[in-house]
């Protein structure tokens, strides 16, 4: 699989690319002239649909997508075999994601051990296949969307907290492996996003939403913006930074008067 050579000369894969944020992204990386590739998993109607709203406002972006569901270890090695034997990528953001709540002491490992595949195995299997075209070229930017559970822990929610934990783990070391090749990777840290995934707890919401210092859930596009600009050559010094996009939420005690 290969981006399109035309119009800008700097490709982005954009994980998990076909609703919410990944959506979100994908509209922000093509207003900025790239040439986007984006997985998805079940989000078919969506994908297609993002595909033509895309294509009507904006006639010459280059955009595609490719269907890869992130839990399937095998798919994702031929993705990435696919990706080593192609043209070098200026970008990766992983944004495709798995949540798993429940309390430790009831932790199933096998559906831990899923999500843990999503949310980091995943990426490492393709930032291994994407960074060496990207060091070689000195030039590159890799974005990883984590989660303030990595940062801050909340009660049943530990097998996803842990999978975005390792992630951060991961994004830092190789930055500073990659850095003095001129390729960045930063880990985005968003709190509650107004999407289908905390469609959920709209029981809570506005319980959840009063203890967030903005006073409501990030949209999409508030997190997008941020991705966006670690692409942009004004993030071009910025490397194994860790980007809370929550409304001062890891910014506040828990606890309040």
């Amino acid at each position: 699989m290969t981006a399109s050579p035309h119009a800008s000369s700097k490709p982005i894969l954009v994980t998990g690319g076909g609703r919410g944020l990944g959506a979100a992204i994908v509209r922000r990386l093509v207003e900025a002239g790239h040439p986007v590739t984006f997985t998805y998993r079940s989000a078919v109607a969506e994908a297609e649909a993002l595909m033509a709203e895309i294509r009507a406002a904006h006639p010459e972006a280059q955009l595609s997508a490719y269907a890869l569901d992130l839990s399937d270890r095998a798919a994702v090695d031929t993705l990435a075999q696919a990706l080593e034997a192609g043209q070098t990528w200026y970008g990766f953001c992983h944004n495709a994601g798995a949540s798993y709540d429940t309390l430790a002491a009831m932790m199933d490992q096998d559906k831990a051990e899923a999500v843990m595949q999503v949310n980091h195995f995943a990426f490492a299997r393709l930032s291994r296949a994407l960074v060496r075209p990207m060091t070689r070229a000195r030039e590159g930017r890799i974005v990883a969307i984590g989660s303030v559970a990595a940062l801050q822990a909340n009660p049943g929610n530990i097998a996803y907290a842990a999978s975005k934990a390792a992630l951060l783990a991961h994004v830092r070391g190789l930055a500073i492996e990659t850095a003095r090749r001129g390729v960045t990777v930063n880990y985005v840290a968003p709190g509650f996003i107004d999407t289908a995934m905390l469609e959920k707890y709209a029981d809570y919401r506005a319980k959840m939403e009063a203890q967030i210092p903005a006073g409501r859930f990030a949209t999409p596009d508030d997190v997008a913006q941020v991705v966006a600009f670690l692409f942009s050559p004004g993030a071009g010094y910025m490397t194994g930074a860790v980007l809370p996009v929550d409304g001062g939420l890891t910014a506040s005690l828990p606890a309040h008067r």
